[in-house]
């Protein structure tokens, strides 16, 4: 069971652009471009996502809140430079989820790491960590990046593979870098403040939504072969239910599909209102623009309360949502708050 929170705030720390023009509202905290009568440093935008999650609620007759955060971006040091721009305090952050494992959201994990500088879970499905290829039709390819276990381990980093439904927060309390040691104690939590569900992997069950079929890994016998991996398994999502509104989703690339990560987001959870997507839904590309008025058509179905595309959504599809639902829509910029509270 997911259970109710209160209170949900994403702060993009890394997405594909940046506007420091726009208006903040009752949803959104845009950074101030002027303080003290001086501009501010304008941050820098990349082709990536980070996303800093506070989530707050009543547990215990106490008020507590929570943050984590969400992929780290495409390059070393940008999901920093930005965080130090808008000062976030990364030492609050008690666990780091990755949506995948493409560089465009991982890049930044070793330098988060350093900077919160204590023992710190790192949530990934376990193909999070395969050794992968993108290969074009006209035969022309190239080694992704991938993630080091060791070199994430020698940060204090603590690794933890999971394929099926998790949750948020953990237990307060330090797990020795071993992954047996999560094994052997994963019942011990969750067990009575289940608040963020992350998805694990996503059934693909829509015709339309493809995954990233120029996607290949390493075959783990023979390095020199390489398979066809379309689907991008590890892609995973994060889901919040607030109070009297419905579901939060938050997804980092959407390989999965954005509307397979919503119908599946609905049946886990048993709860059918959607009151914000937020995040990649990969529409931008080629091979992708087909599903675009396709996902727009379901989008207008499932009917949330709010849309907003981030990163790797493109600006079709982005475009296509504000024709179509341009009372739903919000425009991302890195460094934007997004406040979904319960009492409003």
């Amino acid at each position: 069971m997911l259970q109710e929170v209160d209170n949900v705030k994403i702060t993009i720390l890394v997405d594909n652009m940046t506007d420091m023009l726009l208006p903040s509202s009752p949803l959104v905290e845009r950074p101030p471009m002027i303080s003290n009568q001086k501009f501010n440093k304008p941050p820098i935008a990349e082709h990536g996502f980070s996303a800093l999650l506070q989530i707050s609620y009543v547990y215990k007759n106490e008020k507590l809140i929570n943050k984590f955060l969400f992929d780290t971006g495409v390059s070393e040091n940008g999901v920093i430079y930005n965080s130090d721009i808008f000062a976030i305090n990364f030492r609050d952050i008690e666990t780091i989820v990755l949506s995948h494992g493409h560089f465009d959201h991982f890049s930044g994990l070793v330098s988060v790491l350093k900077r919160i500088n204590k023992p710190t879970k790192i949530i990934m499905h376990p193909d999070a960590l395969l050794k992968r290829w993108i290969v074009f039709p006209n035969g022309n390819k190239a080694k992704m990046d991938t993630l080091n276990e060791k070199t994430i381990r020698d940060v204090n980093g603590i690794i933890v593979k999971e394929s099926g439904l998790n949750y948020l927060p953990y237990e307060k309390k330090i797990m020795n870098n071993n992954a047996e040691d999560y094994e052997d104690n994963n019942s011990q939590y969750n067990n009575g403040n289940r608040r963020i569900l992350i998805t694990g992997e996503i059934p693909r069950i829509t015709t339309f939504e493809k995954g990233f079929p120029l996607q290949y890994k390493e075959d783990i016998d023979e390095s020199n072969l390489l398979i066809p991996d379309p689907l991008v398994k590890d892609d995973q999502a994060l889901v919040m239910n607030l109070k009297n509104k419905g579901l939060v989703i938050l997804s980092g690339c959407g390989h999965a599909g954005i509307i397979n990560t919503i119908k599946y987001a609905t049946k886990v959870t048993g709860i059918k209102k959607i009151f914000a997507v937020i995040g990649g839904f990969h529409l931008s590309g080629e091979g992708y623009e087909r599903a675009i008025s396709l996902t727009v058509n379901e989008l207008k179905t499932i009917d949330p309360k709010y849309i907003i595309p981030c990163h790797c959504t493109g600006w079709k599809a982005s475009n296509e949502i504000i024709k179509e639902m341009p009372q739903k829509y919000i425009q991302t910029s890195v460094g934007s708050t997004f406040v979904f509270n319960s009492f409003e």
